[in-house]
């Protein structure tokens, strides 16, 4: 999906290019780490993500997906999903079947 993203333009950054992964850091950590860099938080941990959005909504936003193994399709749900949205502070939920802005 990584790939497919960056083919449509997005800047990608994953945890293993950021120099965090295998460190075992917390949740909150990652969603720091994010937002100091002004960068949307792309994650399969919904339930962790969306607790960590109600209690500090301040963040560059996060993207929550459902396992697809369709990853080019879940790229191009991302992708038209996020056109002309702004996320800061927004969970943006990307389902199999679609996509729900909060």
């Amino acid at each position: 999906m990584v790939k497919v993203l960056r083919e449509l333009g997005h800047s990608v950054i994953t945890v293993l290019e950021s120099g965090m992964a295998n460190q075992a850091l917390p949740d909150i950590e990652v969603l720091r780490y994010a937002t100091s860099q002004d960068r949307v938080l792309l994650t399969y941990n919904r339930k962790h993500f969306l607790q960590l959005h109600r209690d500090s909504p301040t963040h560059a936003g996060i993207i929550v997906c459902t396992y697809d193994p369709d990853a080019v399709g879940q790229a191009d749900k991302i992708h038209l999903a996020v056109k002309d949205v702004e996320l800061s502070g927004r969970v943006l939920r990307i389902y199999r079947e679609g996509f729900r802005l909060d």
